[in-house]
């Protein structure tokens, strides 16, 4: 991984992170811990370099997952954003503004894996061009894919 600045939040933009450094090796985690705390098949992390990570807004809440670890996330969305353990940090890739280079390296904990998780990309492809053209009429409260100055400490609301 290159030493780009790199940014990333969670989807409600109240925790935002700017890492500057080389960060590790990303990767999937097949464990249970990993598909609970995401709520998913998998987790996909990326180890954060010991130096030159800084929270530039707010901070992540932990939840104590075993002895040794924990797992952040978002207070008020819920977003999955680290696993911390004696070794270091990850975090999430989903987390990153521009995840577009961060494509996993290595399976973690594969033998835990769900028995179909490799098959699922085979699946057919839904290609309804008016059931997009209704997604894209969505108002989005999602904090966007950059910093921005100032943010709701909540998120954006109607």
């Amino acid at each position: 991984m290159t030493d780009k600045i790199r940014t990333g939040g969670c989807q409600c933009g109240a925790v935002r992170f700017r890492i500057s450094g080389q960060l590790g090796r990303p990767s999937i985690c097949h464990c249970r811990m990993c598909q609970k705390q995401f709520g998913g098949f998998f987790s996909a992390l990326v180890t954060a370099p010991e130096e030159g990570m800084e929270w530039t807004r707010g901070e992540p809440s932990y939840f104590q997952s075993s002895v040794n670890i924990d797992r952040g996330f978002c207070s008020n969305c819920g977003t999955p954003m680290t696993y911390r353990h004696p070794g270091g940090l990850e975090l999430a890739i989903g987390t990153f503004d521009d995840r577009s280079d961060l494509a996993p390296q290595i399976q973690v904990n594969y033998e835990a894996r769900l028995p179909w998780v490799e098959e699922i990309f085979d699946a057919p492809v839904h290609k309804d061009a008016d059931f997009y053209a209704r997604q894209e009429a969505i108002i989005s409260f999602q904090h966007p894919d950059h910093d921005t100055r100032a943010w709701p400490a909540k998120g954006v609301k109607i």
